[in-house]
């Protein structure tokens, strides 16, 4: 059957249909030593200012692949699997016409975001994000909820630190995501389920050796 002439039970076909066009933008967050919890943003090539990096969905082409390839060629960052964060579907988002933006979340250690000195690109603290495009200052509000939710629950979840680390290393990961400092009891007792002690203790540096740590789960 031609599906151009196969008609729904309101007697439409496919054709007679809007068709906004398909974005997918994604939300980049990392932890810097002195200001927190940071977003990643390039500057827009056609346009003035700064932008999550994002594309269009090619015809043929997966989320996830468009994903991929807006990374790769406006960040240079390769090897990532963002997950889905959200569908941004406002009327009025994008003034070029009718857009709808599929977000994506990715956090990762901040060694792999070698962009600080790139004209192209920026680190910028997810409290102040600037004068963004489109309505990614809403898209990067939802992901910062979403990994200190996420990070509320459960140690380091995105492997920010490396296997191994001290209490005092996870905790200051945490408040870093969290934009404020815990109380270290409280955050100990609610860490403490799913981590393991390694048997192994920190070495060369002032003070007493403290614990190492991994994640039980």
């Amino acid at each position: 059957m031609d599906k151009r002439t196969d008609r729904d039970t309101g007697g439409k076909t496919l054709e007679d249909y809007p068709r906004p066009s398909v974005a997918v933008d994604t939300a980049v967050l990392t932890v810097d030593p002195d200001a927190g919890l940071v977003v990643l943003q390039v500057r827009r090539t056609r346009g003035r200012g700064w932008a999550l990096p994002g594309t269009f969905l090619h015809e043929g082409e997966l989320l996830a692949d468009a994903v991929r390839r807006s990374l790769a060629d406006k960040a240079k960052i390769r090897g990532l699997n963002p997950r889905q964060l959200h569908v941004f579907d406002a009327l009025k988002r994008d003034d070029r016409g009718r857009v709808l933006s599929v977000a994506h979340l990715a956090v990762l250690p901040a060694e792999r975001l070698a962009t600080r000195s790139a004209a192209s690109t920026r680190l910028v603290s997810t409290d102040i994000r600037g004068e963004l495009a489109f309505d990614h200052d809403e898209i990067i509000a939802l992901a910062v909820t979403d990994v200190r939710a996420r990070y509320e629950k459960s140690p380091d979840p995105d492997h920010l630190l490396g296997e191994a680390f001290s209490l005092r290393d996870l905790r200051l990961i945490h408040e870093a995501v969290a934009g404020h400092a815990l109380q270290r009891d409280n955050f100990r007792r609610a860490m403490a389920d799913q981590l393991e002690a390694t048997g192994e203790f920190t070495t060369g540096g002032r003070g007493r050796p403290a614990e190492l740590f991994r994640r039980s789960m």
